[in-house]
C-alpha cells in the first residue's frame, strides 16, 4: 500500500497498536454471572477422575445455558475430552476452569483433533485452567494439527490465563473458514496471560484474522515439526492477518523462531517483549507490511535476532536491545548483500534484506 492511505494507517497503528493498544479492541465480552446463569460439569456428570470420557458431559453443561449466556464452572480434576469430538463453545458462554482443573485429550490417531473448539461464535471466555494434548501417547505418526484451543470464525474471544501444553500440532490457532475475499475470518481476539509451551508444531498461529491483541503471554519449548515457533504469522494464500499487537510476552526455547511473520500480514506491533534463546530467528518477517518492533529484548537466538527479508516494507525497528544472536547460516548470503543493507557491523544481531524498504532503525542498544 502506497500513498495517502499507507501514511493513515501507518499514524493509526503507530498511535493506537503502540501507545494505546489495549484500546485496539472493544471492551472484553461480558457474560452472564447470576448463579441462575451457572452450571458447574459435575451436575451433568462430568467425573474429573482422569480416568472417564467427560466429553458428553461438559458438552451437556455447556448446551444447558440459555441462549442469553452464562457461565460453565469446572471445579478442580483431570478431565478427560475425545479431541475427535471435542468441547464446542456457542455464543455468550463464559468457560471458567478452576487453577487445577484440566482437560485432557485421550490418546487418539488423528492428524487434525481441537480439545476446545470456539467456531463461527460470538462474546466467548476461556479462562483459568489447563488444556494438554497426547502428544507422548498419540497412536499415529501422521499429522500436525491436534490443537488445545482452536478458534475460527468467531467475534470477541477472550482467552484468559489457560495453561495450554503437549498437543500433537499448535496449542492455539486463530482463523477462518473459507479462504480469501470469501473468509470469514476471527476478529477482536485476546489472549492475555496464556502458557503455550512443549506442543509440537507451534505455540499460537494466527491464520486469517483482524484486531488480535497478545497480551503478557508465555510460548515456549515448541518442538517436533517444522516450524516450531513461538508465535507464527501465517494466512498464506488464505487470506490477510491486519492489526496484531503483541506486548509484554515472552517466547523462549523453541526450535524455530520467537515470532515468524509471512505473506498477507499488515499492521503488527511486537513491543516489550523478551524474545530469547530460540533455535531459529528471534524475528522473521518476509514479505509483510507496516511492523513495529519496539523495546524488545532479543537475545540468544540461534539465528538473527531481527530478520526482514524479501519484500517485506514500513518497519520500524526502535529501542530494543539485541545481543548475542548469531548469523551463522546466513554468512554467505550476507557476503553477497549491497553495502550497508545488513545492519553494519551488527548483522547477527539485524539482518535488512536488500528488496525492503521504508525500514528505520534507531535507538536500539547491541
Amino acid at each position: 500500500m502506497t500513498g495517502p492511505d499507507a501514511s493513515a494507517r501507518r499514524l493509526f497503528l503507530q498511535r493506537t497498536l503502540a501507545l494505546a493498544g489495549v484500546a485496539l479492541l472493544p471492551a472484553l465480552p461480558r457474560i452472564a454471572t447470576a448463579a441462575a446463569n451457572q452450571i458447574d460439569v459435575r451436575t451433568k456428570g462430568a467425573r474429573g477422575d482422569g480416568k472417564t470420557d467427560d466429553t458428553t458431559a461438559i458438552q451437556a453443561a455447556i448446551d444447558a445455558i440459555a441462549a442469553t449466556g452464562g457461565t460453565v464452572r469446572v471445579p478442580a480434576g483431570n478431565y478427560m475430552i475425545d479431541a475427535a469430538r471435542a468441547i464446542s463453545l456457542r455464543s455468550n458462554i463464559r468457560l471458567e476452569m478452576a487453577p487445577d482443573a484440566q482437560l485432557t485429550a485421550l490418546p487418539n490417531t488423528l492428524k487434525r483433533y481441537h480439545v476446545i473448539r470456539v467456531w463461527r461464535v460470538d462474546n466467548v471466555q476461556i479462562v483459568g485452567g489447563r488444556v494438554v494434548g497426547e502428544r507422548d501417547q498419540h497412536r499415529g505418526d501422521k499429522g500436525e494439527w491436534g490443537y488445545g484451543i482452536n478458534i475460527q470464525a468467531s467475534h470477541n474471544v477472550l482467552v484468559d490465563g489457560t495453561h495450554i501444553s503437549d498437543c500433537w500440532g499448535d496449542g492455539m490457532w486463530i482463523g477462518a473458514f473459507g479462504r480469501g475475499a470469501k473468509a470469514d475470518i476471527s476478529t477482536d481476539v485476546t489472549v492475555q496471560n496464556v502458557v503455550c509451551t512443549n506442543n509440537r508444531r507451534q505455540g499460537l498461529s494466527l491464520g486469517p484474522c483482524q484486531r488480535v491483541r497478545i497480551l503478557d503471554s508465555t510460548f515456549s519449548d515448541t518442538n517436533g515439526t517444522k516450524p516450531q515457533s513461538g508465535i507464527d504469522l501465517e494466512p498464506m494464500g488464505q487470506g490477510d492477518v491486519k492489526d496484531v499487537l503483541i506486548q509484554g510476552c515472552t517466547m523462549t526455547g523453541n526450535k524455530g523462531a520467537g515470532v515468524e511473520i509471512h505473506h498477507n500480514v499488515s499492521g503488527v506491533v511486537i513491543r516489550r517483549c523478551t524474545i530469547r534463546d530460540n533455535a531459529g530467528y528471534g524475528v522473521l518477517a518476509a514479505r509483510m507490511t507496516d511492523l513495529w518492533v519496539d523495546s524488545n529484548t532479543i537475545t540468544g537466538n540461534g539465528l538473527n535476532g531481527v530478520k526482514l527479508a524479501g519484500v517485506t516494507s514500513d518497519v520500524k525497528v526502535t529501542d530494543n536491545t539485541l545481543s548475542s544472536n548469531s548469523a551463522h547460516s546466513l554468512r554467505r548470503a550476507l557476503k553477497s548483500m549491497a553495502p550497508g543493507r545488513a545492519g553494519g557491523s551488527h548483522e547477527a544481531q539485524l539482518h535488512i534484506g536488500e528488496k525492503t524498504s521504508n525500514v528505520t532503525v534507531s535507538g536500539n542498544v547491541f
